[in-house]
């Protein structure tokens, strides 16, 4: 590997996580080539790189940034929607939907296409790295990069041990994420890792506590986080994440397990089902605008 800052990484997905990824690596010093399936999807991946909540234009103009380091970080970034492009990148992270099938064909053709000495690094919650490695000829090259919503602000990255991952692939991604001013904490490959299994199991508890009467949403919430001093309680966390993909995650958990407590409730898949899932585009709601609960502002 040539000295970090050298290094150009490919970022596969300008959603949510994956432009948040590509800002921070990209404000870091990383040179950084976004790509997605369509040039509507990297235009407002942009788009939120420059003034989303999160963007660049906010940073500096609250101060926490100056007007050279934001163009510096935009000079730094580039969109394709051409696979090939990434061919020369040292490192590819995949940040796209949470579904093991869609990840595992995107992997297989990539690993015919990036340079065979790139590492590949996926930003996926809770699929075994094992399963996603096995998509390629790179066990060896291949880790878990799992970011935190919001990647431009949240300090951790869980950085996840396959069965054949290197120590030399370890150390460059913990040694990057350390770069960007992140937290890397090393486990080992398991469905849901830590955070994820963790999370689940809370969450899930938090559904069925309410479907079962021993408090209401709102209540939950604040007692969550005037309790345990967390930012968010579980159904705003929930509409947060997205419930379909809080859905997608619990049944892979269950599925990988087959235990019943990390199983999604009734109510979860009701609320998809309708077409609630979250703070999202197209998205009905979350669960208090399905309850018709007030939310505190």
């Amino acid at each position: 590997m040539r000295a970090q800052k050298d290094l150009k990484i490919g970022v596969i997905g300008s959603g949510i996580m994956g432009h948040g990824i590509a800002q921070t690596l990209a404000r870091y010093g990383y040179s950084v080539i976004m790509n997605d399936i369509s040039e509507d999807f990297l235009k407002n991946g942009m788009q939120m790189i420059r003034t989303g909540r999160f963007g660049l234009e906010r940073a500096v103009s609250s101060g926490k940034m100056k007007q050279e380091e934001a163009d510096q970080t935009l000079s730094r970034l580039s969109t394709t929607v051409n696979q090939e492009d990434l061919k020369d990148c040292d490192l590819v992270i995949e940040a796209i939907t949470e579904d093991e099938k869609v990840k595992g064909a995107l992997f297989r053709k990539l690993d015919g296409i990036v340079k065979k000495d790139a590492l590949f690094a996926s930003n996926t919650s809770g699929i075994m790295i094992s399963s996603l490695s096995s998509f390629t000829t790179r066990g060896k090259n291949f880790v878990g990069m799992h970011w935190f919503n919001p990647p431009q602000v949240m300090k951790l990255v869980e950085v996840v041990k396959g069965p054949e991952t290197t120590e030399e692939a370890i150390r460059t991604v913990v040694q990057i994420s350390e770069s960007a001013g992140k937290v890397p904490i090393l486990v080992n490959d398991g469905p849901g890792f830590f955070t994820t299994r963790f999370l689940n199991s809370w969450l899930m508890e938090s559904y069925r506590m309410f479907e079962s009467g021993v408090a209401g949403i709102a209540e939950i919430d604040k007692m969550s986080k005037l309790a345990f001093g967390f930012p968010m309680g579980p159904f705003e966390l929930s509409d947060f994440i997205g419930l379909d993909t809080m859905l997608h995650v619990a049944e892979y958990m269950y599925e990988e397990t087959k235990r019943s407590d990390y199983a999604a409730p009734t109510l979860l898949k009701k609320l998809v089902l309708s077409g609630y899932l979250g703070n999202k585009k197209g998205s009905k709601g979350g669960f208090y605008q399905y309850y018709g609960i007030k939310q505190e502002s």
